[in-house]
């Protein structure tokens, strides 16, 4: 028996592969799915089946493309339906892999077809869980994500994973390993560890939600409160999923090069969206002009997807020379599939041709201290929770997710500041306040993590709704 976990830091997301006896099984696969078939062809072994725990709304699975290029069986849970030829499993029914055993719990709650896939060793004792977005390690999956489809509130869901968490997930042994979909980063739960292996055990003795002596209405209570709206782009990936989607391949070949006057012409004419994935530095000392960023290296999948509201909205590329399939792969896991083309030659190239470029001014958080004592506009752009936490004194929050809405607070005659945690969504924020005109936007480097090494004052403000 052997089991590799896959884990994709952008998406906070656990794939893995099971092999035994030149069997295989993969569970909740990416998009891009030749990595899962070179392995296996590297071990002399067959995929035979693709387990789905649900309907996943944070990213795209790869189980339809992986199907079409192995003959593999796609196995969801009870209730499910999606539009592609797929094994709906029974609760409790039993899939061989090689001298293991996989059986199907089911375990609604996060979704009405989520399942947890039970593995049982050679000798028939229960070994591991992969919990899907049932169970994470130090949280449960949040239950407001599929109340429309489930015609229930968000409080009725919650009483169903009470149910499947103490019906068929609490009661197996302490040992047994438990794999989530997600860790922490994931928008799927609220308290989700950096771990991403444990075990049912330890669940049970740090898991909030696995209290021994937990009723079901405060189970709901707590699971329900502080529920922060779901990124816009999670109904479309439920959609994809279910309804299925084109092989990421396709969209890379179809993806063109242009040098930068076609680029500029294919901006104009196609209104399309030019965005740049370099490092935030790089793109502060130059840019394509209404260009926005969200780096590669950052949680850049699921800003895109919280920031771009139209999936469909066509896209043009400014990237490192050589990243430029990675990153058209990566705007498909989470169902981006319309990059249209790339600046070749990358952001050089448009400088180097003399095109017209802009910029964005930072500065040093010890610069700010010496501008605060001039109560010069400062805006935190991180999440509400770390606001909550601890903040400038005085300081509004304007998290990145909900930018727009605050628009009209940000002065368009006076310079203001911006700062994240550390960097990367404040130039986020710059970017796209610039594109919408504020060019009087600074951006304060290192964030709040350089921030608190100076003398500026902080403060902490619990809100209720937060906790």
């Amino acid at each position: 028996m052997k089991i590799d976990q896959i884990y994709t830091g952008c998406l906070a997301q656990g794939a893995y592969s099971i092999e035994s006896q030149g069997q295989v099984a993969i569970i909740d696969p990416l998009r891009e799915v030749q990595p899962y078939i070179d392995k296996a062809e590297q071990n002399n072994a067959q995929i035979k089946y693709i387990f789905e725990t649900h309907f996943h709304a944070d990213f795209v699975s790869g189980h339809v493309t992986l199907a079409e290029k192995t003959g593999a069986s796609i196995i969801f849970g009870p209730t499910a339906s999606p539009s592609f030829k797929a094994h709906i499993a029974k609760d409790g029914e039993v899939f061989q892999l090689g001298e293991l055993t996989i059986t199907a719990l089911h375990t609604p709650g996060h979704t009405m077809e989520s399942t947890t896939y039970l593995l049982k060793d050679k000798n028939g004792k229960d070994y591991a869980i992969f919990s899907g977005d049932t169970l994470f390690l130090g949280d449960v999956g949040r239950p407001d994500l599929a109340q429309k489809a489930a015609h229930m509130t968000q409080e009725q869901l919650a009483g169903l994973l009470y149910d499947s968490l103490r019906t068929k997930i609490m009661p197996l042994a302490d040992e047994v390993i438990v794999y989530p979909a997600h860790g922490a980063g994931s928008a799927c739960g609220k308290n989700l560890s950096k771990e991403t292996v444990g075990t049912i055990g330890d669940q049970k003795a740090t898991n909030y939600a696995l209290r021994a002596n937990m009723t079901k209405e405060e189970f709901v209570q707590e699971v329900t409160d502080g529920l922060l709206p779901p990124p816009a782009y999670f109904p479309m990936n439920v959609k994809m999923n279910k309804e299925g989607y084109q092989n990421v391949e396709n969209i890379i070949k179809e993806a063109q090069a242009y040098d930068p006057k076609t680029f500029e012409l294919i901006a104009n004419d196609t209104d399309a969206l030019i965005l740049d994935v370099r490092h935030q530095d790089d793109f502060a000392k130059g840019h394509i002009p209404k260009s926005i960023f969200i780096g590669l290296d950052g949680g850049f999948a699921p800003w895109v997807g919280a920031l771009i509201l139209d999936y469909k909205q066509p896209i043009l590329l400014v990237t490192q020379e050589g990243r430029e399939n990675e990153t058209i792969t990566r705007l498909a896991r989470v169902g981006y599939d319309n990059t249209i083309g790339y600046l070749k030659g990358g952001f050089d190239a448009w400088k180097n041709a003399g095109y017209e470029y802009d910029t964005v001014t930072t500065v040093e958080a010890t610069t700010l201290e010496q501008k605060m004592k001039d109560n010069v506009p400062v805006f935190d752009v991180r999440k509400p929770g770390e606001y909550a936490s601890e903040h400038v004194l005085d300081v509004p929050s304007t998290p990145l997710d909900f930018l727009n809405e605050h628009l009209a607070e940000f002065p368009k005659e006076e310079n203001f500041y911006v700062h994240c945690a550390g960097g990367y969504r404040s130039m986020i924020a710059a970017s796209i306040l610039k594109a919408r005109g504020y060019h009087n936007v600074i951006d304060v480097k290192g964030g709040y993590a350089a921030i608190k090494n100076t003398g500026i004052k902080r403060t902490a403000y619990v809100c209720p709704s937060t906790l």
